[in-house]
């Protein structure tokens, strides 16, 4: 999915999908080696798939308090059952009423001059009610504190990732069958998330997008009531989630035979998608991966339309950092586990996407998706 400017059946099926014990334990200590750099003493999570991350959680309604000493998870009575199984490393705290008002009226925060807030996922409401009930605690906007620590993956991580990606490989497999001229968007992107829980996924990662002929050049397309027609290409964009962790394939199918200008968009994608995994290693800037990309695709007369970044992280969220974009000023590293999408999209004519779920190792790249990429004519 874009973003703007087998070798795991046998791994462990928890409540949760995040790894035990000593690995959560390290989390907590990476988490608190950060304090000191943002200028805080304590960080209150709100947004629920770090709370997962750290803890376990996956319902709906949580919180973590993490300070020097403690981390303390709070939920309300919904999820008693469900914390037992799930939750670890914390201690847990089922409110009565509010989960702000529950740590004010345990005193959690005695003696905590200044406490972190995520300031890209906490709304101004809340903050404003966190003032009102600590009006001695000073809250402090905090960035990327656990997004950095969350973007180095272990192998059971990826373990997760790549069982997702299975799944999805395999339902693509399935979608060359009924992909044909006279099937509409909606019927394929329905086959899709109906295929994704039939082979054992959680859900879709985001809604699936499907896009045949003039509308391939929307990036994210919503799948329509259009039907397919001979002679189009149609890009299948669609991933599942599995245990918590995210999967993302994106390729472009001829249904019937493409044109001359059509094949040619496709090679272009592929040779620039190639030339990315060619070059990608640990170290690397991620802009620079972009521009190996970009660059082709500029050289070969299709820069402008190639509207988007070349891709981002996977993992508990389907978009995450490391960027790799233009803008981006990450670095790749070991662990990270990034997708790699060019496109080409052309108004009135239609458009190319060839996406990759990979994990970056030393000095490569391992591909985790095995859904072919030459151009498939059906």
């Amino acid at each position: 999915m874009t973003e703007s400017d087998a070798t795991s059946a046998s791994l462990p099926v928890p409540f949760f999908g995040i790894p035990s014990s000593g690995t959560g334990r390290q989390r907590l200590e990476k988490l608190r080696q950060s304090f000191s750099g943002a200028h805080i003493h304590a960080l209150l999570v709100t947004h629920l798939p770090h709370v997962r991350y750290l803890t376990g959680f996956s319902g709906s309604n949580g919180v973590c308090l993490v300070t020097n000493r403690t981390c303390y998870f709070l939920s309300d009575g919904r999820y008693r059952e469900q914390v037992r199984q799930e939750v670890e490393r914390a201690r847990v705290v089922i409110a009565k009423g509010t989960l702000f008002s529950e740590i004010s009226s345990r005193k959690l925060l005695k003696g905590i001059e200044r406490v972190g807030v995520e300031s890209h996922y906490l709304s101004v409401a809340s903050l404003e009610t966190l003032k009102k009930l600590f009006p001695r605690v000073k809250f402090v906007s905090t960035r990327s504190l656990i997004e950095n620590i969350a973007s180095v993956k272990d192998e059971l991580e990826i373990g997760y990732i790549k069982k997702a990606v299975a799944i999805t490989d395999r339902v693509f497999s399935k979608i060359l069958n009924i992909l044909k001229a006279g099937v509409s968007e909606q019927d394929i992107a329905a086959e899709i998330s109906y295929l994704h829980k039939k082979f054992g996924a959680e859900a879709d990662a985001f809604e699936p997008i499907v896009a045949s002929g003039t509308r391939g050049a929307l990036p994210h397309a919503r799948p329509s009531a259009k039907k397919i027609r001979n002679g189009e290409l149609v890009t299948l964009d669609f991933g599942c989630r599995y245990n918590g962790y995210h999967s993302d394939l994106t390729r472009t199918i001829a249904v019937g035979k493409p044109s001359a200008k059509a094949r040619t968009m496709y090679q272009v994608v592929l040779d620039a998608q190639q030339r990315a995994l060619d070059a990608v290693a640990s170290s690397m800037k991620a802009q620079a991966l972009d521009t190996v990309a970009r660059s082709f695709i500029r050289k070969k007369g299709f820069g402008k339309y190639f509207t988007h970044s070349l891709g981002h992280g996977l993992g508990l969220e389907i978009h995450e950092v490391p960027r790799i974009s233009a803008l981006s000023k990450d670095i790749l590293c070991e662990g990270n586990v990034i997708t790699i999408e060019p496109g080409i999209y052309i108004p009135h004519f239609g458009g190319v996407r060839i996406e990759d779920d990979v994990v970056i190792r030393y000095s490569s790249c391992e591909i985790l998706n095995k859904s072919p990429k030459e151009l498939i004519v059906v």
